[in-house]
């Protein structure tokens, strides 16, 4: 089976100030999600039932933080960063894709909070580079902590979500290998690209 989309990170320089500018384009306001304890806080928007949108920053809240993930530590504008996708069987999965040659890397628990204190556990897998924009997609189990995007998020509708690689061919293969489907074209360098449907009209986040 196809592992699910489960969410596109959206990442910013500075968490305030791309909050705001995603309202200001979208006609929507981000809810807050809560801080994590590698330095970074994040706000959410939902993709449907079981799907949103991470806006991740620096937590605002830890003074001095620069943390690696998804290239934050040297980040100067946002950019969609990567994206994950929820297996039946996470642990299996990065059984399944290491025998064809494909490492998705560690299964490492991770947690935050959320702002009114309730602690949210899950199971993911770690890039070898958490500063570079991946187009392969990161594994994620929440196990019996219930799904951010069945908590009221508001909503919006992801038109299209593609990605560009030097090497398409090659990027599929390893998309294959973790059962994670997506639009590939050619293109100078690894890229993101989604379009959301907004109250606003298009908006394209790359």
């Amino acid at each position: 089976m196809t592992a699910e989309l489960d969410h596109l990170v959206y990442a910013v320089p500075d968490l305030a100030a791309g909050v705001i500018a995603f309202a200001e384009a979208t006609g929507l306001t981000p809810v807050a999600g809560g801080s994590h304890p590698g330095g970074t806080a994040n706000y959410l928007v939902g993709l449907g039932p079981a799907a949103y949108l991470e806006i991740i920053g620096p937590d605002p809240a830890a003074r001095g933080a620069r943390p690696r993930a998804f290239g934050l530590e040297i980040l100067t504008a946002p950019r969609l960063a990567g994206w994950a996708v929820r297996p039946d069987d996470i642990d299996e999965t990065v059984r399944r894709a290491r025998a064809l040659g494909v490492d998705p890397g560690e299964v490492q628990p991770l947690s935050r909070r959320t702002p009114a204190g309730t602690l949210l556990e899950w199971r993911l897998t770690r890039w070898a580079d958490p500063a570079a924009i991946n187009p392969v997609p990161f594994l994620i189990d929440w196990g019996r902590t219930a799904h951010p995007a069945a908590s009221g998020l508001p909503q919006l509708c992801l038109a299209s979500f593609t990605a560009t690689h030097p090497d398409p061919d090659a990027l599929r293969r390893e998309l294959a290998a973790i059962d994670a489907e997506l639009e590939v074209s050619k293109g100078p360098e690894a890229a993101l690209r989604a379009v959301l449907d907004t109250p606003r009209g298009s908006v394209t986040l790359s």
